[in-house]
């Protein structure tokens, strides 16, 4: 889900230097035009304008103003993917870099081995994977099969997704396919409020490597676990595929685009909604609750000792 990618979006003709009024004024029109819960608009806009007028804004800029106005964005909307974030590298405000986003995100995930950070062979035969980011299916599709074969013949199976901040909600759907017999598993839906419609998420037909069925699977989770990585653990759980061991996460469910305000400064907002086939809802502002709570760095012990123990090792 975000999807910590987005998509800068430069249509708007701005000035070369914007004041912190402005800056503020142009994302508050840009969360009024795409958040995902309309109905809350007025309350965001209420509270963020009434601090403007009050002056909290004009002595910040740059990241300090980012830092402040994403507080009280989320003081007004308990949403954490709705933000005002700093970049250290210029953004393009050209309406032909409208996909620019998507392109930057994917060539993270291309420079970071499709968010695949190690795959291991422990003890007892149980595989371990880690993942920092969830890749786009398409792009995706070849690092994952690769990861998922090195574990095939694993007894128990530990996805490492303590450090894992998000990404893209197709790639979440082929992660979670892997964990089912076939393509008859409805994971969940993702309601678009720019289009009004809802897409349904299913285990994918087609994978680069075998399912891995029939075995326990462990999912590593921290109060890092952002967006996307948040999406497979809480779909393994809500379907009964994962026990979730560590923390709570963070509690970012709702894919997201970003759109550049100045150079610097760009504002994320919520477009769309995810819905859980079988919970109904989501872990926005609450997170993915594991079944077993442990400190993050004490998680990975404890799945290998109950996938140990399940074993009879």
């Amino acid at each position: 889900m975000d999807s910590e990618r987005g998509w800068p979006v430069g249509d708007l003709a701005l000035p070369a230097v914007l004041t912190s009024e402005q800056v503020v004024g142009q994302a508050l029109d840009r969360i009024e035009a795409g958040y995902v819960f309309p109905e809350k608009v007025v309350d965001i806009d209420g509270a963020i304008r009434r601090r403007l007028a009050a002056g909290e804004y004009a002595d910040l800029d740059g990241p300090a103003l980012c830092e402040a106005v994403t507080a009280h964005l989320q003081e007004a909307c308990p949403d954490k993917h709705l933000r005002l974030l700093w970049s250290d590298e210029p953004q393009s405000l050209e309406p032909a870099d409208e996909d620019g986003g998507q392109a930057a995100f994917l060539a993270l995930l291309r420079a970071e081995n499709q968010g695949i950070r190690r795959v291991e062979h422990l003890d007892g035969n149980i595989g371990l994977i880690d993942v920092r980011r969830i890749a786009s299916a398409e792009e995706g599709a070849a690092a994952i099969g690769a990861a998922m074969q090195l574990v095939v013949g694993s007894s128990a199976l530990i996805l490492d997704l303590r450090a894992c901040h998000g990404g893209a909600p197709e790639g979440a759907a082929m992660w979670c396919s892997y964990f089912f017999h076939d393509d008859q598993v409805h994971l969940n839906d993702i309601y678009e409020r720019s289009t009004g419609i809802t897409r349904q998420y299913w285990t994918i037909a087609h994978l680069p490597a075998p399912r891995y069925t029939g075995r326990p699977v462990y999912v590593l989770t921290s109060a890092i676990t952002f967006s996307g990585g948040e999406d497979v653990a809480y779909t393994l759980q809500a379907h009964g595929r994962a026990e979730l061991i560590g923390e709570t996460t963070r509690g970012g469910a709702h894919p997201t685009a970003r759109h550049a305000v100045t150079e610097h400064i760009l504002v994320t907002v919520p477009t769309a909604r995810t819905i859980n086939s079988v919970t109904g809802t989501n872990w926005e502002g609450v997170g993915v609750v594991p079944d077993v709570p442990v400190p993050a760095d004490q998680a990975l012990d404890t799945a290998l000792e109950a996938a140990r123990t399940h074993l009879g090792a």
